[in-house]
């Protein structure tokens, strides 16, 4: 059989920049400026995931319950290094949502629990947390700012929400937060949040979607007690696959799998014996192994990819520190280059830390006197003629009644490309200035 890494294992070098551009499959003129929401992967994994797609197709039986739990137990092996953390306690799932909504319908709620979140979560896990406020006893409380704030006051609205919860009788189950904010693109201060939960017995529930391939991560030394990563956006994995790490400790708690299928052991009655071979792995890794019949190539592509990213170079640097450093030089150049041209602001507090990841928030020259529902219209209008007349597409988000744009670096991205993405901003914005996003010419918004 062929080999899987045969494509990546004939690249020698990869410069950040330009000749990292040539490896991607964006057509001429193109600019991928959001990486951050659905990521992308090198021309070369192209190879690796048909040739594991191809296997199944060939053998379904074969691949399917013989094949694929070995490759997937190198995959994990794989990341589980990356991320320093013990094989046992990583699996894979489609995404960080499927990964925080297996988390949340896993845990049991009594009368009195209650869920802390952050004013800055991300939409879909709100949603799960407000569904689960509908159907079981859950109450949710939300930890209260604006950015750009400092960690201090971040760390301190979140103790004064514990404070107010235990004040009123209930009991503080589990706090969920980002370790980079999907909008705003910011860093969180997520290491000195775990800890907090852990000295208050509170399960931390870490939405690590942009974290993994973006900023370097250590779990045997951060040690939360759930943690969920997209593989798809920032490690250069195809869609969709993502880690779900969950330490010993806290593994009998996560006793289904979405949707609930072979692995599932219920506690009274006699289960079903399971058509697939039996295994000596532990219920939890049995458990998300199979999770009906989906394709599973990506989860298998994860060794490829960190092959691809190893020969990565940025000056001196090579593979994941080279990826890394760049990414964040990068966002800050480029971040203000594009303020700059818009004469604003990139989002940053006084201590710095905010823009300690691959993204900028810049904000928008546009002052608008209208509702908050008016000015998500004026961002939509916005994406969508980047989108139509400038083949780009921009993360326009409203954050403390103002408008910014959200910009990804990425190893296939220069300078060049910032400079031209603060041209087409200034040139956007200024035809909502004149009102064109209303359709009519009235209404204009002030630059």
């Amino acid at each position: 059989m062929s080999d899987p890494l045969a494509t990546v294992n004939a690249v020698d070098k990869i410069e950040c920049g330009k000749d990292a551009a040539k490896h991607f499959s964006f057509p001429e003129g193109y600019r991928n400026l959001n990486h951050g929401s659905f990521g992308t992967f090198p021309k070369e994994l192209t190879s690796t995931l048909r040739h594991y797609q191809d296997e199944c197709e060939a053998r379904p039986d074969w691949f399917i319950r013989y094949k694929y739990p070995r490759s997937n137990d190198s995959s994990r092996a794989a990341i589980a290094k990356l991320i320093n953390a013990p094989v046992e306690t990583c699996v894979f799932v489609p995404n960080a949502t499927t990964g925080v909504n297996t988390i949340l319908r896993n845990l049991v709620y009594q009368p009195g629990d209650v869920i802390i979140y952050f004013a800055t979560i991300y939409g879909s896990c709100h949603k799960t947390i407000q569904y689960l406020t509908e159907t079981t006893p859950l109450e949710a409380v939300q930890v209260e700012y604006t950015y750009p704030c400092s960690d201090a006051t971040l760390l301190s609205a979140f103790q004064n929400t514990i404070h107010k919860i235990q004040t009123a009788g209930k009991r503080p189950l589990a706090a969920l937060f980002d370790t980079i904010v999907s909008l705003p693109g910011v860093r969180v201060p997520f290491e000195a949040l775990t800890t907090l939960c852990r000295k208050h017995s509170i399960f931390s529930i870490l939405d690590a979607a942009h974290c993994i391939g973006q900023i370097p991560i250590d779990l045997s030394t951060l040690d939360p007690d759930f943690f969920v990563s997209n593989c798809h956006k920032w490690l250069h994995v195809p869609r969709g696959c993502a880690v779900l790490y969950v330490p010993v400790r806290n593994q009998h708690l996560m006793r289904s799998t979405l949707p609930t299928s072979h692995g599932f052991v219920p506690r009274e009655g006699t289960a079903l014996v399971s058509p697939l071979p039996p295994t000596s792995k532990s219920e939890f890794v049995n458990n998300f192994e199979f999770v009906g019949t989906v394709d599973n190539s990506p989860y298998l592509c994860l060794p490829a990819a960190l092959a691809w990213r190893s020969k990565v170079v940025y000056g001196d640097l090579r593979g994941e520190e080279a990826i890394m450093r760049y990414g964040e030089d990068l966002a800050l150049r480029g971040g203000d280059l594009v303020a700059a041209a818009l004469g604003t602001e990139v989002m940053q507090n006084a201590e710095g830390t905010l823009r300690g990841c691959h993204f900028a928030n810049v904000r928008l020259p546009v002052r608008v006197q209208s509702e908050a529902a008016e000015m998500v219209k004026i961002a939509q209008w916005i994406s969508q003629t980047l989108v139509d007349e400038y083949d780009t597409f921009m993360a326009i988000l409203v954050h403390g009644s103002k408008l910014w744009v959200r910009l990804s670096a990425q190893v296939y991205l220069t300078e060049e490309d910032f400079v031209w993405a603060g041209r087409a901003l200034r040139e956007v914005c200024e035809r909502v200035g004149k009102g064109e996003w209303r359709g009519d010419g009235h209404g204009k918004a002030k630059l």
